[in-house]
């Protein structure tokens, strides 16, 4: 899945007109370690996504920024940067008149790095399906101690005034043995369908299963963290 990664400049452009909304008295739009919209415009790093999410007509907008705080920034002895900066997600509304409108920021979404594990990084990028879904992808990667890749796309539907989980897409390579393993979850339908096969070894047969989901409530954007963490039970 390709990411877009655009300038600090343009971020600063797209989240001008909430950072205006803000300072109106409707609350802090991003935490304070950013050191307010100045640092912003700077040394913020960000990607987007567009499309019509709430299906009115105008151009939607998401975005996810990882502010470059000082203090939350480490350089290892091997001279890589290493931002230990939290993540957040903001979605805006298209209007008929005027620039997009903050619907809502969150803070408690996106997993960043952790300062305890320099091995382990974690990277998100946004893109919109063909139905216009919000789609978050939340990648992991370590430099040693693992030789594992896990992935994970949530699919958020905007229904019923909120976005809701609808889906997870899971896909895990290890780059020692070439083992890899696809999952589809679909929480519409209750399905789940699990593809295993070998990257390095075309002999190796691929394999399909699928399998029923349990029936529960969808999740709502927010309400938990999205990790990259095993496939649930199925029932």
């Amino acid at each position: 899945m390709k990411r877009t990664i655009i300038s600090a400049a343009i971020c600063a452009a797209l989240l001008s007109s909430a950072a205006t909304a803000q300072r109106k008295g409707s609350g802090a739009l991003f935490p304070d370690t950013w050191g307010g919209e100045k640092s912003l415009a700077v040394k913020s790093d960000c990607v987007t996504a567009e499309g019509d999410f709430n299906m009115d007509g105008f151009k939607d907008i998401a975005v996810i920024a990882v502010p470059r705080a000082p203090a939350l920034m480490r350089t290892r002895e091997d001279g890589y940067e290493c931002n230990f900066n939290k993540p957040v997600l903001a979605v805006f509304f298209g209007q008929k008149r005027g620039k997009p409108k903050l619907h809502k920021e969150y803070r408690d979404t996106i997993p960043g790095n952790d300062a305890e594990n320099e091995d382990c990084f974690h990277e998100s990028s946004l893109s919109v399906n063909d139905e216009g879904d919000l789609c978050i992808t939340v990648s992991e990667f370590y430099s040693a101690g693992s030789s594992d890749s896990p992935s994970f796309e949530y699919v958020f539907r905007w229904q019923d005034g909120d976005f809701f989980l609808i889906g997870r897409n899971y896909g895990s390579f290890s780059r020692y043995s070439g083992e890899a393993m696809n999952v589809n979850e679909n929480y519409l339908t209750h399905k789940r369908r699990t593809v295993t096969y070998n990257m390095f070894d075309e002999d190796v047969p691929e394999e399909e299963i699928w399998t029923e989901l349990f029936d529960a409530p969808l999740r709502t954007l927010g309400s938990d963290m999205l990790t990259v963490s095993e496939v649930d039970a199925v029932g």
